[in-house]
């Protein structure tokens, strides 16, 4: 198995901080520092909404690339649902994204769900699986005005 970069190793926190550094590598478009979030193993996987099962870092960071190379990603977690035990912890949440394209920027709905686990060297994401959502999701969850998924 391949060993990435020693910034992987030293990111330390808890899931709810690898999160959050995920995201901010998305929004900064830094691709480094959101490879830095997931496990250092050739089982982690990333399904992007309506695309194929990615399998290993190698393919998961070409993904990114090809998603990153147009500029950053802005994503907005609207709701969560968190599940957590001593060594992973499960999040899905519902998401607005704005994601610029060739075409200008796009928006979409997104559903997420994150998978963590806590190794040796911290919590570490191994999953990671979008798929589109609908803006009635949305208007669903701010009515209910509660931040979780129904």
């Amino acid at each position: 198995m391949p060993v990435r970069p020693a910034a992987n190793r030293a990111f330390t926190g808890s899931s709810d901080d690898v999160e959050a550094a995920f995201y901010d590598a998305l929004n900064h478009a830094d691709l480094d520092r959101l490879m830095a979030c997931w496990a250092d193993d050739e089982d982690i996987v990333c399904i992007p909404p309506g695309g194929p099962r990615l399998v290993g870092p190698a393919a998961i960071r070409q993904l990114f690339e090809e998603i990153l190379g147009h500029g950053q990603v802005q994503v907005e977690v609207v709701a969560m649902h968190k599940l957590q035990t001593l060594a992973s912890a499960t999040h899905s949440t519902l998401e607005r994204v704005r994601v610029q394209t060739q075409d200008g920027p796009r928006h979409a709905v997104v559903i997420a769900t994150s998978v963590y686990h806590h190794s040796p060297q911290g919590w570490r994401l191994v999953l990671h699986h979008t798929s589109p959502g609908t803006p009635q999701e949305l208007v669903r969850t701010e009515s209910h005005g509660t931040g979780h998924l129904h």
